[in-house]
C-alpha cells in the first residue's frame, strides 16, 4: 500500500474540518455580529483572512494565474458569499442549506465534463441520500418559498460547485502551496465584495467586544484555516470526495444549534442527521479520475491528473 493510500483517511477528515467549521457560522453571526450586514460580513471573512495568508506565502500569482486567481476567488468567495447571506435571508428555516446540499450532484455532473471522472449510479444516489438526510435535519414548514432566494441559493450552490472544479482542474502552479492558493482566492473574492458591500450596506457598523472576537473567529479559523484546509482536500482528492464532506456544514449548524442555543432536536432530525452522515462516509469511496494529458502551468487547460490521489502535478 502506497503512503498517499495510508495517508488518505488523515486527508479526509482535515478536509472535513473545513465543512464542520462553516457550520458554526450561523450561530456566531447570530449570536454576535451586527443584524443585517451580509455583505460587510463576508468581505470580513474573506479580505482579512486572504491578506494575512498572502503576508505568510509571500508568493504573488504569475501570468496567466493571475486570471485564474480571479476566476477561482469570484466562484469560491466573492460570488459564493453574497449569494448564500441572500438565501438565507430571503428563504425560510434551512431550506438554503436544503438547496446548498444538492453540490454533490453538480459536482459529479461538471466532473464528468470536466475530469473525465464518469458517474456512478453508487454517487448519484448517495448524493440524493445526503440530500434527503439534510432537508430532514433543517427543513421546516414554511410557506410559499421566495424564488430570488431560491435561485440565489443555487446559484450559491453552482459557483462553489463549479470553484470546486475548476480548482481540482487547473490544479496550482508549480512550487505554489495550498497556502498561497487559499491566499489569493480569499484575496480576490475579498476584493469583489468589498466594494458591492460598501454601495448596498453603506459605511462599516460600530462593532463591540463580541463582534471584534466574532469577526476574527470567522476571518482566521473559520475562513483562512478552513478554505486552506480544503484547497488542500482538492488537491488530495476527487472533486466528488471533497464535495461529499459539505453536507457535514448543515449537520454541524444544528448541532451547535443544540448545543449552545438551546434548539432542540426531534427523532426526524436525529434520523436526518444519521442519513447524511452515512452518505457522506459512503461518499468517500468515489472513483478516481483517469490520467489526462497535461497542457502546462502557463495555460488555461488542466493539469495532469492521475489514478494516484495526490496527482502528480498536485502533489506538495
Amino acid at each position: 500500500m502506497g503512503k498517499s493510500n495510508i495517508n488518505r483517511p488523515a486527508t479526509v477528515l482535515l478536509t472535513a474540518l473545513a465543512p464542520v467549521s462553516w457550520g458554526t457560522t450561523y450561530a456566531v453571526t447570530t449570536e454576535f455580529l451586527p443584524a443585517d450586514r451580509p455583505l460587510f460580513t463576508g468581505m470580513m471573512r474573506a479580505l482579512p483572512a486572504g491578506l494575512v495568508l498572502l503576508a505568510l506565502a509571500r508568493v504573488l500569482p504569475r501570468g496567466v494565474w493571475w486570471g485564474k486567481a480571479a476566476v477561482l476567488g469570484a466562484l469560491n468567495i466573492g460570488a459564493f458569499f453574497p449569494l448564500l447571506f441572500l438565501s438565507a435571508y430571503r428563504l425560510p428555516g434551512g431550506m438554503a442549506a436544503v438547496v446548498g446540499s444538492v453540490g454533490p450532484l453538480i459536482v459529479v455532473g461538471l466532473s464528468a465534463l470536466l475530469l473525465g471522472q464518469r458517474p456512478t449510479t453508487r454517487s448519484v444516489l448517495t448524493s440524493l441520500v445526503a440530500a434527503f438526510g439534510v432537508s430532514l435535519v433543517v427543513l421546516k414548514a414554511a410557506g410559499a418559498l421566495d424564488l430570488l432566494g431560491v435561485l440565489a441559493a443555487l446559484a450559491a450552490t453552482a459557483s462553489m460547485s463549479v470553484g470546486t472544479v475548476l480548482t481540482k482542474r487547473w490544479g496550482r502552479p508549480d512550487g505554489v502551496g495550498p497556502l498561497a492558493l487559499t491566499a489569493w482566492q480569499l484575496t480576490a473574492g475579498g476584493l469583489l465584495i468589498a466594494p458591492l458591500a460598501l454601495v448596498v450596506e453603506g459605511a462599516p457598523p460600530a462593532l463591540d467586544g463580541p463582534a471584534v472576537g466574532g469577526y476574527l473567529y470567522l476571518a482566521l479559523a473559520n475562513t483562512a484555516v478552513a478554505y486552506w484546509l480544503w484547497f488542500r482536500g482538492i488537491g488530495r482528492l476527487t472533486a466528488t470526495q471533497v464535495t461529499f464532506l459539505g453536507p457535514l456544514s448543515p449537520l454541524t449548524a444544528a448541532v451547535v444549534g443544540w448545543a449552545a442555543i438551546g434548539q432542540a432536536l426531534t427523532p426526524v432530525q436525529l434520523a436526518g442527521m444519521a442519513l447524511a452522515f452515512g452518505a457522506t462516509v459512503a461518499g468517500q469511496s468515489g472513483v478516481r479520475p483517469p490520467v489526462r494529458p497535461s497542457f502546462g502551468s502557463a495555460g488555461w487547460g488542466h493539469r495532469e491528473v492521475s489514478a494516484d490521489p495526490a496527482p502528480v502535478a498536485l502533489r506538495r
